[in-house]
């Protein structure tokens, strides 16, 4: 099993390459980049280019840490097709990227639209169709998850589209931080995670409250009713994730596939944070 960091909390002040050090510094083996605009940004044609990317191999090397995935969003399930275009072409460039880091998988969210879930969910199919050769070319793998405001939002929902495909290469990533937005609130993390089955490869470690609890008043957003999602990614104990339930259900089902630890804006106690939930993961899933 890979136990790997997501860097966010240092993107605003250190550069890939540091990033890679860093995760060396910590402790952790194995990173997972997540969006950022000097490399690849949210629905945007990616940057980083050759000197970057020699950069960071030269960081490799000399750390021993490893690019486990990358984390790029696109909206290849949009329902304007000039967008889901755009957003392919997107793919085929980072899929380059990830090519020249030898990374072995990268792993995507279903984007699209909530409010039109059939026509991106069309849309998503039809990407696929066109970037299966691209992944197989490369022999690069896939993991995708249901985000909150993707065009599927459940966890029963999005194993069923991801097994639709029909792939031993794309599995599915859970991700606890989304376990009550996956589950509209029940949180039951064991079950989800069987659910899953054999396509689970993934998962992603941070804490969250429950946002359905006290009759949606956990939250309270502005307008009363307004189109949006909201969930937090917290060190484990600071939330409501059923962690006893989360890990023993791993250990079950003899989960080997990749753990990123991916705690976002607590940057103050980043270095602390990321030595804590490295040495939880560690005795939860490898000790």
């Amino acid at each position: 099993m890979k136990i790997a960091l997501d860097p966010a909390m240092y993107h605003a002040s250190l550069s890939v390459a540091e990033e890679v050090r860093k995760a060396a510094e910590l402790g952790y083996r194995y990173l997972e980049l997540s969006p950022r605009a000097d490399w690849f940004f949210w629905h945007r044609y990616p940057k980083a280019d050759r000197e970057a990317i020699a950069e960071v191999r030269k960081a490799c090397a000399e750390t021993g840490v490893e690019i486990a995935t990358l984390v790029p969003v696109f909206d290849w399930s949009s329902p304007d097709e000039q967008e889901r275009q755009a957003q392919v072409r997107n793919w085929r460039r980072l899929l380059e990227i990830a090519a020249e880091l030898e990374c072995p998988v990268v792993n995507s969210e279903l984007s699209g639209d909530p409010n039109d879930a059939r026509r991106s969910e069309h849309a998503f199919y039809k990407s696929m169709d066109e970037l299966i050769p691209v992944f197989e070319n490369y022999g690069i793998g896939l993991d995708i998850e249901a985000h909150p405001y993707d065009f599927s939002e459940t966890n029963d929902d999005a194993v069923q589209i991801i097994r639709g495909l029909d792939r031993d290469w794309v599995n599915y990533v859970f991700c606890a931080p989304h376990a009550f937005h996956l589950s509209d609130g029940t949180g039951d993390v064991g079950r989800m995670l069987r659910y899953a089955g054999s396509k689970l490869a993934h998962v992603h470690v941070a804490d969250c409250y429950n946002h359905r609890a006290n009759v949606g008043n956990r939250y309270i957003v502005n307008p009363p009713g307004v189109d949006a999602r909201i969930h937090q990614h917290s060190e484990i104990g600071h939330g409501e994730v059923n962690w006893e339930e989360f890990f023993s259900t791993l250990r079950e089902m003899d989960f080997d596939g990749i753990a990123t630890v991916c705690v976002f804006g607590w940057e103050e106690t980043a270095d602390e944070i990321h030595r804590r939930m490295l040495a939880r993961v560690t005795e939860e899933l490898v000790s």
